[in-house]
């Protein structure tokens, strides 16, 4: 087991917020000496059925916690999911039906152990303890919290200024997700800063019923590939945990060398004493950011795939960008067709892209190229014989076959 100290800079590690440290200290000080680890929690609303390298974030510190020998808790919010999390959002956000919330909490477990061991942890959902309070319980919890105070939160004193509706609902949610903390005595929570005003509610919650105050964690937003806003599937500026092996290993070597480092922070089993030492070997030009990005690039896709899987799509983007090659793996995309096919039509039917206007855009753009030859009219038909190689973007491609 590491030292307090060596405890202590791990969870410290890449976080923005520790409310507060000297808590911390004796709750770790006390775990150690009575023998009983720590409960960890940190909330997920199923609103959606993929998992990016964003929401990892708050999954790796869960799993510093757990091979510390604290008792994880992946807290699934199937009851707030049907509420609908408000923060962040410009306007009432659309609530989850029973079923799509069911079917992504499903979708969710099995993509979480991906990371975190499913024997150290311990999947809870909230509906278990929140549907159960009864009317006289949920106004009583209303009553905690004050109209004035929820304006503080930035998100909703601007849709009050602006003139845009809130819903008496949302301001329930950060009540709800503070009782959560209630329920299962947590010692620690985790959440992102946007989160900060929802887990700081935990603390106010368990104080005000002769529970211990939580210790509040917060880490920062992953920015995404385009290193400006945040990892987020809407802008396509993601890499999703459930991509195949070359996408994950090629997305992370597009990163620049800036955010390679922050990557390396959040996302990474390196110790902080093994990536400043990469750092310094890079400041100092005897190793290349290259190598540097392409160990991140590994670690990253081993997690999600294999060792195997790793080394195979390194060698892959080995032979299609350096030397020039195609993937060895190559997709094959079947059609039968009597007529000539429109283009971007051809592109969407083949899932190269999510749509003709896409398609039209990526042509437009000139990132389009058949047998090797760039293609500059989006209006082209395609003869529906033999076989074409499609290529779009740097690192997507498809044989058609037309049968």
């Amino acid at each position: 087991m590491p030292s307090l100290e060596e405890q202590i800079e791990l969870i410290e590690r890449g976080c923005v917020d520790c409310i507060s440290r000297d808590e911390l200290v004796k709750k770790l000080k006390k775990s150690a000496e009575t023998g009983i680890p720590l409960k960890v929690k940190a909330g997920f609303d199923p609103t959606a059925p993929d998992l990016h390298l964003g929401h990892t974030v708050l999954l790796q510190k869960l799993k510093q916690f757990q091979d510390l020998g604290h008792q994880v808790i992946f807290l699934i919010g199937d009851f707030t999911g049907m509420i609908g999390d408000p923060t962040g959002k410009s306007e009432t956000r659309k609530a989850l039906t029973v079923e799509q919330v069911a079917e992504n909490a499903e979708t969710y477990k099995k993509q979480v152990f991906k990371i975190l061991d499913p024997e150290k942890t311990t999947v809870a959902f909230n509906s278990t303890w929140l549907s159960k309070l009864t009317a006289h319980e949920m106004i009583q919890l209303a009553s905690e919290l004050t109209v004035a105070r929820m304006l503080e939160r930035e998100d909703f004193k601007n849709r009050y200024e602006s003139g845009k509706p809130i819903s008496i609902h949302e301001f329930m949610y950060p009540l709800i997700q503070g009782y959560d903390s209630v329920a299962l005595e947590a010692d620690v929570e985790i959440g992102g800063t946007d989160q900060r005003f929802n887990v700081l509610m935990g603390r106010d919650l368990q104080r005000s019923r002769g529970q211990a105050p939580q210790v509040v964690l917060t880490l920062p937003l992953l920015e995404g590939l385009d290193g400006v806003n945040k990892m987020s599937k809407s802008l396509g500026n993601y890499i999703g945990i459930t991509e195949d092996a070359d996408s994950i290993y090629g997305k992370v070597l597009s990163v620049s060398d800036d955010l390679m480092f922050r990557y390396y922070e959040l996302l990474s089993d390196l110790t902080t004493a093994e990536i400043a030492d990469l750092r310094a070997q890079m400041e100092a030009g005897t190793l290349h950011p290259k190598e540097v990005k392409k160990q991140l690039a590994r670690e990253l896709t081993a997690r999600y795939h294999s060792e195997e899987a790793a080394i195979a799509a390194e060698q892959n983007f080995e032979n299609v960008f350096k030397k020039g090659g195609i993937p060895e793996d190559l997709p094959e995309y079947q059609v039968s067709l009597d007529e000539p096919i429109w283009l971007p039509k051809l592109l969407a039917d083949a899932e190269m892209v999510k749509s003709t206007s896409e398609g039209r855009r990526m042509i437009k753009q000139g990132a389009v190229s058949l047998d090797g030859e760039k293609a500059v009219d989006e209006s082209m038909l395609i003869s529906p014989e033999g076989e074409v190689l499609i290529k779009v973007g740097k690192r997507r491609f498809v044989k058609v076959i037309f049968a």
